[in-house]
């Protein structure tokens, strides 16, 4: 039974960042230091400076600050307080941050990849409703532990809790078989085709791989080429069929703009067309939620395994889940996250009961 005191009862690094007697200090440039400095001006947050790691500091600013080396910084103050303004996902960058973490007081804010909002005491309270109702869904006490520890660790901004409920990609509770038919949602250029084939020993029924960066799929082309039954689907998925635009540019990440590319838009539904499917992988920056909206038929008649990135915007936690479950009750949910700072590699699985 979740507690709602237990979390409201936790010191929230917001609390602490403004109350402290102590420099800040933002280690990293990019869009997630420009989130943090909204974040810092909104809730009244000095900011000291920002720093880089040593070997990447080249005589920079960003927004004003002259971008400073750790070292440095370490050899003219005593004591100060360092908040993480970017995603770690190499062991090697990871435990540099654990070291960081050892020699000063740290926080990873849990800062959403897309749209604003953050997880306070005050946004726990509006939805603990909903927060409870998943967490009485979920099929196993690993789920249930990851899915508090998770809470805990976005309104305190550490580690600690962070650590505690990670586990490893091939540990999820997802068992696949040789006779899947396999649609990839964010194929990129085709790392995740190639851990599905790991996972069935290279046998399937048939892949739907989708991507919808141009020079993504390019290389997504280039490394399936030999694979059979493949189908691979240049666009971006939503609730619906259409168009819409977007910047130009590669990595993982789109982002819409009016003034962009024009790209087509698919809805799961529309590319089965009422054909099988028995997994769907979903990783699409954010638009998970109109990606389920597209897949209602899908998943009410097919009830695929699903593995769906809940990390991207702040209420994915919860309400993805309660999405899933509306659509299709049968389905049994599990959480699991992996290795990353902050939050972003947590998953949910469903499968049937």
């Amino acid at each position: 039974m979740l507690d709602i005191n237990r979390f409201l009862s936790l010191d929230s690094y917001l609390d602490i960042l403004k109350s402290t007697d102590e420099p800040i200090f933002i280690y990293g440039m990019g869009d997630g230091c420009l989130k943090l400095l909204r974040i810092f001006d909104k809730y009244g947050i000095p900011c000291a400076g920002i720093f880089a790691s040593d070997e990447f500091v080249r005589d920079k600013t960003f927004e004003g600050h002259k971008i400073r080396k750790l070292s440095e910084i370490e050899s003219q103050v005593e004591k100060f307080t360092v908040v993480l303004a970017f995603g770690a996902g190499y062991q090697e960058l990871r435990d540099k941050i654990d070291g960081i973490e050892k020699r000063h007081r740290l926080f990873v804010p849990d800062m959403p990849v897309i749209g604003e909002g953050l997880f306070t005491k005050e946004y726990l309270s509006e939805n603990f409703d909903k927060i409870v109702e998943v967490y009485d869904l979920l099929g196993d006490e690993q789920s249930k532990y990851c899915f508090e520890k998770l809470i805990e660790y976005k309104i305190t901004g550490l580690l600690e809790p962070l650590r505690a409920c990670e586990s490893l990609p091939d540990e999820n509770p997802l068992v696949l078989r040789s006779d899947e038919i396999y649609l990839d949602l964010g194929a990129y250029t085709g790392d995740t085709v190639a851990d599905f084939l790991r996972a069935t020993g290279g046998k399937y029924r048939k892949i739907y791989a989708v991507e919808p960066n141009g020079r993504n799929f390019r290389k997504l082309s280039e490394n399936t080429a030999s694979l059979p039954d493949i189908s691979l689907i240049n666009a971006a998925i939503g609730s619906e069929d259409g168009v819409t635009r977007v910047l130009k540019g590669g990595g993982r990440m789109i982002r819409k703009s009016d003034s962009g590319v024009e790209i087509q838009v698919r809805s799961v539904d529309s590319i089965l067309d009422n054909s099988d499917c028995t997994y769907i992988k979903m990783d699409i920056e954010g638009e998970e939620q109109a990606a389920l909206s597209g897949a209602r038929s899908t998943i009410e008649k097919c009830s695929p395994k699903l593995n769906i990135a809940i990390y991207h915007r702040v209420g994915d936690l919860f309400e993805l889940p309660l999405m899933v479950h509306e659509m299709n009750p049968g389905y049994k949910l599990f959480i699991r996250h992996y290795p990353y700072y902050p939050a972003w590699d947590t998953n949910l699985y469903a499968m049937r009961k």
